[in-house]
């Protein structure tokens, strides 16, 4: 399958993303609500993946210090284009803005998978939701999308 996607302005398509990630992460994943929905949606850089039908499908952001968060895509579509896609989109637009290195704050079953795709750890073991978390970076221009799957 195709997929294209785009970034777009969060004031225009909230609506789009929220029932996206509300589907994905409180719905799926029972993340509370009150945690899904941050101060940095209004300034981080959102994208929307579409597929070929032009249906929404998926979202992630860019926050401005690198951090790649909120990536949620709808269980008919998790494959690796629809990942690829995505991610790729991000890590290019990482680059495009000058950032030298992307963060990702992934839980700690997943913290070998990325280590095995170049990531590197930063920094102690946080809790986010009641979820143990690791934050994790990367150069900008050696980012893998092999990890990824859905991440909050």
């Amino acid at each position: 399958m195709i997929y294209h996607v785009d970034k777009v302005n969060w004031k225009q398509t909230q609506g789009q993303l929220r029932q996206i990630r509300e589907r994905v992460f409180v719905c799926e994943l029972h993340l509370p609500k009150d945690v899904e929905f941050d101060q940095h949606d209004t300034t981080a850089d959102h994208v929307l993946i579409k597929d070929e039908n032009q249906q929404a499908v998926g979202t992630g952001r860019l926050c401005s210090d690198g951090l790649i968060s909120r990536i949620a895509i709808v269980k008919a579509h998790r494959n690796r284009e629809a990942y690829q896609s995505l991610i790729g989109y991000l890590a290019d637009l990482a680059q495009q803005k000058g950032l030298k290195e992307v963060f990702v704050q992934c839980i700690l079953d997943e913290v070998p998978t990325f280590l095995k795709s170049g990531f590197s750890k930063q920094g102690s073991v946080f809790m986010e939701a009641g979820i143990p978390r690791q934050r994790l970076k990367c150069p900008a221009s050696m980012i893998n999308s092999e990890p990824f799957t859905m991440l909050h």
